[in-house]
């Protein structure tokens, strides 16, 4: 993480629900949804890009902001690695950096 994202305001969500869905559902694949406070907090935009830090692993998936979910929790969809009460990270991804070539080139 770039010391600029670390300067903004991230305490850990608790998953306080799961959606799991089948291969014939019309609404599929990851996704996170949160409360506007939190997400205005955290500088998150409906529809943006996050990354989903968990005990196990991390993913990449779209947000939704819904005022239902209680503050201080999330609900995901289809996020491999998760289950109910475990404590996740969002962390915005740093797209206008520039990667490090110097290693590779």
């Amino acid at each position: 993480m770039s010391p600029a994202l670390g300067q903004v305001y991230n305490p850990p969500l608790q998953v306080v629900g799961f959606i799991a869905t089948r291969s014939g559902d019309p609404e599929r694949g990851p996704q996170i949804r949160l409360n506007s406070d939190e997400a205005r907090l955290r500088l998150i935009l409906d529809g943006e890009l996050v990354w989903i830090y968990g005990p196990r692993r991390h993913e990449l998936a779209p947000v939704v902001i819904d005022d239902s979910v209680a503050r201080g929790g999330v609900v995901v969809r289809d996020i491999a690695g998760l289950t109910v009460t475990e404590i996740v990270r969002l962390v915005k991804p740093n797209l206008d950096a520039r990667p490090d070539r110097g290693a590779y080139a």
